[in-house]
């Protein structure tokens, strides 16, 4: 239901975007921000607010979560993207892209932006979700903060997946998937390359979720 609703806000607000041009890069940025934070406070004491495939990947790279776990939240993340996806295509049969990734240069430039922006969100989570408990209360504004900054930025140059699943789902309905490739692979690599900078300035505390499971064995 995370990614479900990750995807028709998000994505949706770039169609909405499109067709009236009520929101605007800005606006579009603002409403992926907005839902990855209203989303984390809504559903993150059930699953972790695991809503991206390449964040759960980052969490196992960082032994926050067990391997096992990862067979439970990719099917249901793709799942939720789809399904989010032909929800959009059913609202708005006229627009050809809804939603879907695309890089402005060249795939390597894209490629190389998506890992930055990927390691720096995965950064970011490792990082609020660890330590005092004061950084768990906001760790949602932090996060959503993130994403929006991310898509501010990164917005007009790849799209600002930083997410498998949610480039997978409007891809599926829209034209052109020789790019696609881009959007499945370098988030993946970004968020694990995160958790070596979670290990040194976290020390102990980075990888406490894990090493308790382990106890209780």
């Amino acid at each position: 239901m995370g990614t479900f609703f990750l995807v028709l806000f998000g994505c949706g607000a770039a169609v909405v975007s499109n067709v009236t041009g009520a929101f605007g890069h800005h606006g579009v940025a603002i409403a992926f921000g907005l839902i990855v934070m209203v989303l984390i406070y809504a559903v993150g004491n059930i699953s972790g607010a695991h809503f991206n495939p390449a964040v759960t990947l980052g969490f196992l790279m960082a032994r926050r979560i067990p391997a096992r776990d990862v067979f439970v939240y990719l099917p249901s993340q793709f799942l939720g993207a789809v399904a989010a996806s032909v929800v959009l295509r059913l609202a708005f049969p006229e627009q050809a892209n809804i939603g879907a990734t695309l890089p402005a240069g060249t795939p390597g430039q894209a490629f190389i932006i998506e890992v930055v922006l990927s390691a720096f969100l995965m950064f970011i989570i490792l990082n609020v979700s660890s330590g005092h408990m004061e950084k768990g209360i906001m760790a949602g504004v932090a996060v959503g903060g993130a994403v929006a900054l991310c898509a501010l930025v990164g917005g007009p140059l790849t799209g600002a997946s930083m997410n498998p699943a949610r480039s997978l789902g409007p891809a599926l309905f829209s034209p052109g998937l020789e790019h696609l490739w881009i959007y499945l692979v370098a988030p993946c690599v970004g968020t694990a390359l995160a958790s070596p900078s979670c290990r040194f300035i976290q020390q102990g505390e980075c990888c406490t979720v894990q090493s308790e499971l382990e106890k209780k064995g």
